[in-house]
């Protein structure tokens, strides 16, 4: 389906663009290479009717035939994961990849309702990340905030639960945001309203997103900025269907975190071509390029960078306002993004004479 060739000048300008990635689940990081060397050094039995190797369940992973089925072999996956250093694990892995791609700053989602369902105390999930985040920033210069995510399957009910037994990390700031994620359908925004108020009462200057508009309409999307009152929109593809939407989002320069490889993989489209990202340049609806759950679905950010590449085929000019819209809606300082805008000005000037 390429209609654009990704030629090493290409790729070479893609993988030295600063990124900043902002659609990243850490459990969704889970390579089969790390998750059967985890499940031997916990004692963790896997289920009978699981891939027994690396190589079939990387094969597995290449059959989803929607999201629920991705999801029961995410929660499987989840399992593994115990103690401290786990997590730190995980996360560690995933940060060494993102540098190599060229990721400058990640605001990266984790759900601990995966972990506290199965009595792994909310303080060893959170304490081996966040070794991981400092670990990252400290060798590598890659800035990061944890986002809580609330499993939307759950009660609100156990979402408050969990935002109490977190409330240390709100309150001190560890946790940057609030996210909402898993299968959208039957499950709307609203229902987590009480969540968000909550959050908020803990936290004032915490910020909000949620997924919205993969699975459901634009509808999930409005509902979100109505009522959860959140400044980001996970996903948000479907935002297209309504032009009042589109017309918000640009005028509040709501950035939507789009995930290309993914949402071909859990078919909300048929290939990356079919996304409305030339569309939403054109209103003026800032974006994100990221990698969602990359262990399951093949291709970390600058896979997806040079996937989109190849469907669109952007200039040196568009690729960089698409980075510095990153830059931009991301959750840090001015300062920070000046550093990284700056850099993204120096990787242009570098390639656009090489391309001369």
């Amino acid at each position: 389906m390429a209609k654009y060739e990704c030629n090493h000048h290409m790729e070479s300008f893609l993988k030295e663009l600063p990124k900043c990635e902002h659609h990243l689940h850490l459990e969704g990081t889970l390579e089969p290479n790390l998750l059967f060397p985890l499940a031997e050094r916990n004692g963790i039995q896997l289920p009978s009717n699981f891939p027994s190797n690396v190589e079939e369940l990387n094969k597995r992973y290449t059959q989803f035939k929607d999201l629920q089925d991705f999801l029961d072999y995410y929660y499987i996956g989840c399992n593994v994961l115990i103690k401290e250093e786990d997590f730190f694990d995980l996360a560690w892995a995933y940060f060494q990849k993102a540098h190599k791609d060229g990721t400058w700053h990640s605001e990266v989602f984790f759900d601990p309702q995966s972990h506290t369902e199965r009595d792994i105390p909310i303080e060893v999930v959170v304490k081996g990340f966040q070794k991981a985040c400092d670990k990252a920033e400290r060798e590598l210069g890659l800035t990061s905030r944890l986002i809580m995510c609330l499993l939307r399957h759950l009660p609100s009910e156990n979402g408050l639960e969990t935002i109490e037994s977190a409330k240390t990390f709100i309150k001190d700031g560890t946790i940057t945001a609030l996210g909402l994620d898993s299968a959208e359908k039957p499950f709307p925004p609203q229902l987590f309203e009480d969540c968000y108020s909550k959050v908020k009462q803990i936290n004032s200057n915490i910020q909000l997103t949620a997924h919205a508009g993969e699975e459901g309409g634009a509808d999930y999307v409005v509902t979100s900025l109505d009522l959860l009152k959140v400044t980001r929109i996970d996903h948000g593809v479907n935002s297209i269907q309504d032009a009042a939407l589109m017309e918000r989002l640009a005028k509040d320069q709501t950035m939507l975190t789009v995930c290309p490889l993914s949402n071909v993989k859990l078919q909300v489209v048929k290939d990356v071509s079919e996304l409305p990202l030339n569309k939403f340049l054109d209103a003026n609806v800032p974006f994100s390029l990221n990698s969602d759950d990359p262990a399951y679905f093949g291709g970390y950010i600058l896979d997806n960078y040079i996937t989109v590449h190849t469907r669109f085929g952007w200039s040196l000019e568009t690729w960089c306002r698409v980075a510095r819209n990153g830059v931009n809606g991301s959750w840090i300082s001015q300062e920070r993004k000046d550093e990284i805008n700056q850099a993204i000005e120096k990787v242009h000037d570098k390639h656009k004479s090489l391309l001369n």
